[in-house]
């Protein structure tokens, strides 16, 4: 049977405890540094609270350690990763090798998104080299995806929801090249949502203040069924700088796919960790915040249409009503002159929206909700319980208790049954479980008819047998730890330039024992200016294919290349890889 795992994004630990309760499997959560959202990190001591709560369900705790390192910082990193595995953290993700040489324990180690595994051979080198999980590009076919899984014996991670990166995460070097922000650093300035104007060679405009570069988000609840036959068996949320709303709704969404994907096939897949998730709202996708949707490369190598140019903040719902608004709510549409703008609503009188600025609606407009008041008041509150089950057996030697993460603990009787007029209801005793994290599923008495044993040696009983169930499973919990590395792998190339950010010594070492014989510095060790013509960025997403102007499907346009497309005073060249169906954006 293969395991599933439902992967929540966190910002913070209480909202890593909220994916948990909502029915995640695992958690991802940023460090107190080095994590590829800067904005996100976390102190040991709250990492160590999701690990504790975490490890109640047999969910897991993954940790983003996953920027570049410079030399001067890989003391303090290993100091970082020791806590972390002092803390009880089940694995780390990582892009620079050379944590792969740090003096650090044996915690696991997942390769990030930022290691660009696009090809098996990829994929199998850093099996090799020690990794237990792989965490693949967005930009993946399922034919890919399905080809990497067949090359290697450790689970896929993929994401299935949430923001996209336009470029191969790891190989996009334009915020650096433009700010002095590395996206390898955690830092990215998302220059891909700016607008930009498209023109050709001899200046012609093609297209003009539009979000050329700004993607849908990503949505695969209908073909998740899908990815599992590709071989993933993780599914990872996007979103460790949304709000605790987003992920509640997006976890308890998906939790839904994944059971129903179990039940259907019991005998081939399991979930990954234990629990009953109780939820008191029925998610609704649309109700958080989306650029509109897309299954990007999953389905189709080219798809029609990836980029919502004509704005990048969220489109919330479509409306189709006004009566289905609310006081409150917040709403966004494109105004007469092509702006996209939004209000809160005071009111409706019949197809009237009354907003609080009185903005013009123009007839025949799209209208989003953005902001659901009625629903956000909702999530704001305690909106699911999670709970283990647990069976009880009482017989005249004493009761035990076993549970679905495999625990049993018994204890004996500390009196001797008495004689009873009437059979006593001792199983309501034992579902009196209040606010500890189980559930009685069954019970069972084996004692003689008629014996009688005081309410307070009953519920002696049941708190002793819950205290050893906890510490059962703190002694029984299965750690995984990472896997040891074939020395003799040898990279995919002799030759790395600075889009695969080797940025330490440790990284060069690594390398270097792996049959690397030149290595050019990351950009972020280089300094200084670009060189012009450097390429920045390379993404499957394509302009021509997005403006109807697709090479392949219509032939050269009436355009003069080179293509530029320019932001305020930032500019950059266009090329074209048409037989591998790429864009690269270069300095």
């Amino acid at each position: 049977m293969r395991t599933l795992e439902l992967l929540a994004p966190a910002g913070n630990a209480d909202i890593a405890i909220e994916a948990i309760l909502h029915g995640a499997d695992a958690v991802y959560i940023g460090a107190s540094s080095h994590g590829a959202r800067h904005n996100a990190a976390n102190s040991i001591d709250d990492i160590k609270r999701v690990v504790d709560f975490a490890h109640v369900f047999r969910a897991k705790v993954y940790v983003t350690v996953n920027t570049i390192i410079y030399d001067r910082e890989i003391m303090r990193v290993e100091r970082l990763i020791s806590n972390l595995y002092a803390a009880g953290v089940d694995a780390i993700i990582v892009q620079d090798m050379g944590i792969l040489r740090m003096n650090i324990p044996p915690i696991e180690l997942h390769a990030s998104t930022q290691c660009d595994i696009r090809t098996p051979e990829k994929a199998r080198f850093l099996q090799e080299a020690g990794f237990s999980q792989l965490v693949l590009p967005r930009e993946l076919t399922l034919e890919e995806i399905s080809r990497i899984a067949e090359n290697v014996s450790i689970p896929i991670e993929c994401f299935v929801h949430g923001a996209l990166c336009v470029s191969y995460s790891g190989r996009c070097h334009a915020s650096m090249a433009t700010c002095g922000r590395s996206a390898n650093r955690g830092e990215c300035a998302q220059i891909c949502r700016l607008p930009f104007t498209l023109t050709d060679a001899d200046g012609k405009i093609i297209a003009k203040d539009k979000h050329l570069l700004s993607l849908r988000d990503l949505n695969t609840i209908d073909i998740l069924p899908r990815l599992v036959e590709a071989g993933v068996s993780s599914f990872k949320i996007e979103g460790r700088l949304k709000d605790a709303q987003y992920v509640k709704n997006t976890v308890a969404a998906y939790r839904q796919a994944r059971v129903s994907i179990i039940a259907g096939n019991p005998e081939s897949y399991k979930r990954s960790s234990c629990g009953i998730s109780d939820i008191s709202f029925t998610p609704e996708l649309s109700k958080s915040f989306n650029r509109g949707f897309t299954h990007y490369c999953l389905a189709r190598r080219r798809p029609e249409t990836l980029a919502r140019m004509l704005t990048p903040k969220s489109m919330g719902e479509l409306i189709s009503d006004p009566s289905m608004l609310n006081n409150g709510d917040g709403i966004s549409f494109f105004d007469s002159k092509g702006n996209y703008t939004g209000d809160v609503v005071n009111g409706v009188e019949g197809n009237r929206i009354i907003t609080s600025r009185n903005l013009r609606i123009p007839r025949g407009a799209e209208i989003h909700r953005t902001f659901d008041r009625v629903r956000d008041k909702q999530l704001q509150r305690s909106t699911a319980t999670r709970k283990i089950r647990v069976s009880f057996l009482i017989d005249a030697a004493g009761a035990s208790a076993a549970d679905e993460r495999g625990n049993f603990v018994r204890l004996p009787l500390d009196c001797t049954p008495e004689e009873a007029k009437k059979e006593p209801d001792y199983s309501s005793y034992f579902a009196k479980l209040g606010n500890t994290p189980y559930i009685m599923e069954s019970f069972a008495s084996r004692l003689p008819a008629l014996s009688f044993i005081p309410a307070a040696e009953i519920v002696g009983l049941r708190r002793r047998l819950i205290a050893m169930l906890d510490e059962a499973n703190l002694t029984t919990y299965p750690y995984s730890y990472r896997k040891s590395e074939n020395r003799e792998a040898r990279y995919m190339t002799e030759r790395l330039d600075f889009r695969d950010n080797v940025a330490n010594g440790l990284a060069r070492q690594f390398y270097h024992e792996h049959g690397v014989k030149k290595i050019e510095p990351a950009m972020e060790i280089k300094g200084g200016s670009i060189a012009k013509g450097t390429r920045l960025m390379t993404t499957r997403h394509c302009i021509l294919r997005e403006l109807g102007m697709c090479r392949k499907e219509k032939g050269l346009g009436r355009y003069a290349e080179p293509l530029t497309i320019s932001s305020g005073r930032e500019s950059y060249h266009l090329e074209f890889n048409c037989r591998d169906c790429e864009m690269h954006l270069l300095k």
